[in-house]
């Protein structure tokens, strides 16, 4: 991982965070899972990350929290894709 360690913060039922688990998995990046209902302190940290909502997965990565965020956003935070420039249009 090229910005530094991630968190991921999960529940056991959530269909989104298993969807960036796997992803994650699939592409050799190492994380940690913390389950938001067994750590308060995690669930807190998400809350406040989320304006008091208890979004998952939310990750953390070199600090700064994504809540949710879809699969191209997730490779663009990972480092497997770059983020298009401003202003240019993607090819068909």
């Amino acid at each position: 991982m090229r910005n530094g360690k991630i968190r991921i913060y999960t529940t056991c039922w959530c269909g989104d965070s298993f969807r960036a688990k796997t992803y994650l998995e699939n592409h050799g990046i190492d994380f940690e899972e913390i389950d938001i209902e067994r750590n308060e302190t995690a669930m807190a940290a998400v809350m406040d990350a989320n304006d008091g909502k208890r979004r998952t997965p939310t990750l953390e990565i070199a600090g700064k929290f994504y809540g949710n965020p879809a699969i191209t956003e997730l490779a663009q935070l990972v480092g497997l894709e770059k983020a298009p420039r401003k202003g240019v249009r993607a090819s068909k």
